[in-house]
């Protein structure tokens, strides 16, 4: 079982629009509502890939219960979210039907209380017993201690787990410190981690501060991985036009089921840039076109050398 943690859940929305313009009214062509938050979209696209996986983090509220009602849907997924006194947020995403450009609001997160903090850690540790692989995403909810992600990370090394972090900010800069398996950054969450603009070095740096392995994405052009066993990069055979949102979560999903099906490196990279490059054509989050990766999946390149032992 590959456990997936989001302790800020959302309900995501998406409004589809003609064309998206400033201080104007906007007919909405199509709405749609599905569970979100970081882990839930890898968590869709594992268990697409026929994964069993197991979600965990808070859910309150009636939007608490629309996102559990969603998640009944979804085959190989279980449902351990915790329950919370406050309302789990919501995210708006704009789709601009012309340009393909999207628009994203998010709601603040609501307020986890000293005592729901405690039932998650200790719900948490019962999961790692019989995880196979953890992922620690997104941000988190007013309440949760900004060291919260670097806990998470040293009670699943205690336990034998390997943890990848997608996070940011100081979440991810006191999570790298407690030496996750693997980290995920964007190249912007790259650069506010280490001061460095060029993803190369600064997936080194990374690498120094505590995190085994290093993969970044770089949108459109691929990913970018420093790990114990060399550095690749992976690049997608042609731009793909749509929706990015989830992209990195489809990238993050397709490194976690190579890691437990204990995949080379390369051919880890080139599932997660193709499974990324498929999800921007999925109305939602969450979601790939499986047409688009099966095609991208054997013209994806990787390049790179191997560390000598």
């Amino acid at each position: 079982m590959i456990l997936t943690v989001t302790l800020n859940t959302a309900l995501d929305i998406t409004y589809r629009v003609r064309g998206l313009q400033p201080h104007a009214s906007h007919r909405v062509s199509e709405v749609t509502e599905r569970p979100g938050g970081k882990g839930l979209n890898v968590a869709r696209v594992l268990a697409a890939l026929g994964h069993e996986v197991t979600v965990t983090g808070f859910a309150g509220g009636a939007t608490g219960r629309v996102v559990q009602d969603g998640l009944r849907t979804t085959r190989g997924l279980a449902d351990a979210l915790l329950p919370i006194a406050g309302t789990t947020r919501r995210t708006i995403a704009v789709v601009d039907e012309h340009t393909g450009d999207t628009t994203q609001l998010n709601e603040p997160g609501p307020i986890i209380s000293p005592a729901e903090w405690s039932a998650f850690r200790e719900a948490y540790d019962d999961l790692l017993t019989s995880a196979s692989a953890v992922a620690l995403c997104g941000s988190l909810p007013p309440g949760v201690p900004v060291g919260a992600y670097a806990g998470l990370v040293r009670a699943a090394r205690a336990a034998g787990v390997p943890v990848l972090l997608d996070a940011a900010g100081e979440a991810l800069r006191r999570g790298v410190a407690a030496r996750p398996d693997i980290i995920k950054p964007n190249a912007d969450e790259l650069a506010e981690l280490t001061g460095s603009h060029e993803p190369f070095r600064a997936t080194q740096d990374a690498r120094r501060r505590g995190a085994r392995s290093v993969v970044t994405s770089l949108g459109p052009e691929g990913l970018l991985a420093h790990t114990p066993d060399g550095h690749w990069r992976a690049t997608p055979p042609a731009r793909v036009h749509g929706n990015p949102t989830g992209a990195g979560d489809a990238a993050v999903a397709g490194l976690l089921s190579g890691l437990v099906e204990q995949l080379p490196w390369p051919t880890r990279l080139a599932r997660a840039a193709a499974l990324s490059a498929a999800s921007v054509q999925a109305p939602t989050a969450g979601d790939f076109d499986r047409g688009t990766y099966e095609e991208l999946l054997g013209r994806v390149t990787v390049a790179g050398e191997v560390t000598a032992a």
